[in-house]
């Protein structure tokens, strides 16, 4: 592609917003406040603040506790990418792990890193705890001797001069520990080549043992690396080797297939992510940052077609002008976020540094969290979020008002939910054959007085929770506890959650419970359906 001319030169607030985000992305749980931004990035206050202000704008991060947490819309950057090759690739390393029943990894260089794009982790007490967006450097991992043979020699020497410390690689548990040199890289990666598999014998950290495959493009080169992880309580290495080889040869073979296959064309939808609108520049003035806004719509704009999008494909998809958004590829390439051939451009595996890692791993309650703090501070009311647990529900979040007389629920607390409007809503999410047989095992038994235990009853009622959308209970639980809920969705529709306000039977009423609370219930309800919707997460 043609170097930008002195008119085209990278777009300042862009470049410096990328720089804020990846600073989130390294911090521990994403969070940082304004002052250690500041530190972490080099920049002056005064940038950062309009920075924030725009990625608040947009939805990117939220504030919290006075510090700047990424929030899950940002994952829409990092989709961009996976919606790519990675999702291709996924189901194949899905089902791998199944077979095998270990964990396993799907790896991709990304300069002289390497970065994780799916993970399939087996539940067990020792388990693989890294994430899709975490890196590791190339020394450190099996996946990084089989990228390295595709090296040239002076790219050794990069590697060798690249950071290493906890600030580039925070999944690391002791990033601080020394490398190894370019030699004994170099003779890694050709043990590798000449096997057709690499080892990692805990090089990461003891107990953990790695046994990765290439997956090789059309060209011949390594595009991504296949990897099954275990424990050395499980397998030694010549035992990973002995089991897993020939399995994760046979999927790195479909694999290679499935790059080589024709990709489909898929319609490209607007990004809805950002905001580059006159209208909030208007609003906010001086600090909101125009150019970020419509660079980060660009960015995320490039997962709307496999193959890569042509410049007037993005500048549709952004409702851009052709200028502008050149100007935002141009910057984004040589950032090394984005790469251009032929006319069409791709995101590039370091966009998932753009806090990706933090946020693809949050449960159900904790991103609902902030958003029931958000709802009590509303209506000075405890707000909750549980998931169903076989006949009961199982609380995972919880905020609880400042009262005198109060609920007390704890993390864990357990309730049958037949007599819960939590417990209610997640039965009404149930398929009809599955709410039958939960009403089965679980035969409803009386709390209260108040408590409806009767079969049919009880079937009648959850027809009309699916119906409304919310339910209400009336000191079926407790006498002088009066809940409503709604549900919490994941991106199939399917209910994964609910959300109540719990109220005392003698301050508010049933009517009032309806009027007053319910439209706050359902808006939040709503707001933590969007958040489960763009991480994927299905769990408590």
């Amino acid at each position: 592609m043609p170097q930008a001319s002195a008119e085209e030169s990278p777009v300042g607030p862009l470049e410096r917003g990328l720089l804020v985000l990846r600073a989130l992305g390294r911090a521990p749980g994403g969070r940082l406040a304004a002052t250690a931004l500041v530190r972490g990035t080099g920049l002056a206050r005064s940038p950062v603040d309009r920075i924030v202000g725009t990625l608040l704008r947009l939805g990117y991060v939220r504030e919290e506790d006075r510090a700047i947490v990424l929030a899950p819309p940002l994952l829409a950057l990092g989709g961009a990418y996976l919606r790519g090759t990675p999702a291709r690739l996924d189901p194949l390393a899905a089902r791998l792990a199944g077979a095998l029943d270990e964990s396993v990894s799907l790896a991709v260089p990304d300069r002289e890193a390497v970065r994780f794009v799916a993970q399939h982790t087996r539940r067990r007490a020792l388990s693989v705890s890294f994430r899709v967006g975490d890196a590791l450097p190339a020394d450190r991992c099996a996946p990084g001797a089989l990228f390295a043979g595709d090296w040239p020699r002076q790219r050794y020497a990069a590697w060798e001069a690249s950071p290493a410390g906890p600030e580039e690689f925070p999944a690391l548990p002791d990033a601080d520990r020394a490398r190894v040199s370019a030699e004994e890289l170099r003779a890694r990666a050709e043990a590798a080549r000449e096997r057709g598999w690499a080892l990692d014998d805990q090089l990461i950290e003891p107990g953990l043992v790695a046994l990765a495959v290439p997956v090789r493009d059309g060209g011949g080169r390594v595009a991504a690396a296949l990897s099954a992880v275990s424990h050395t309580s499980r397998h030694s290495p010549a035992l990973l080797r002995e089991t897993a080889l020939a399995p994760l040869r046979e999927t790195a073979a479909a694999m290679e297939a499935a790059l080589a296959a024709p990709v489909e064309e898929a319609p490209v939808p607007p990004v809805l992510a950002a905001d580059p609108t006159a209208e909030a520049k208007r609003e906010l003035g001086p600090g909101y940052l125009q150019s970020l806004a419509r660079g980060l719509a660009v960015l995320a704009s490039l997962g709307g077609a496999p193959g890569g999008m042509s410049l007037a494909a993005v500048a549709r998809a952004t409702d851009l002008p052709r200028a502008t958004a050149r100007r935002s590829l141009l910057t984004l390439e040589q950032l090394g976020y984005v790469a251009s051939r032929d006319g069409l451009f791709t995101p590039l595996p370091q966009v998932l540094a753009l806090g990706h890692a933090p946020l693809s791993r949050l449960s159900v309650g904790e991103l609902a969290q902030p958003h029931l703090a958000a709802l009590v501070s509303e209506l000075k009311e405890s707000a909750s979020l549980a998931v169903l647990d076989g006949g009961d529900i199982r609380y995972v979040a919880r905020v609880a008002a400042s009262r005198i007389m109060s609920v007390t629920i704890t993390l864990g607390t357990r309730f049958p939910a037949h007599a819960t409007s939590m417990g209610r809503v997640l039965l009404a999410g149930l398929t009809p054959e599955e709410r039958e047989h939960r009403l089965a095992a679980y035969p409803p038994r009386p709390l209260t007085p108040r408590t409806v235990t009767e079969p049919e009853e009880l079937r009648r009622i959850l027809d009309e929770v699916a119906k409304d959308g919310y339910a209400l209970v009336d000191q079926e639980l407790e006498e002088g506890l009066r809940s409503v809920a709604a549900p919490v969705r994941a991106a199939d529709g399917r209910v994964v959650a609910a959300v109540n306000v719990s109220l005392h039977a003698g301050r508010t009423s049933a009517t009032e419970a309806r009027t007053t609370v319910l439209p706050a219930l359902r808006a939040t309800a709503e707001r933590i359906t969007a958040d489960v919707r763009a991480t994927g997460a299905t769990e408590g």
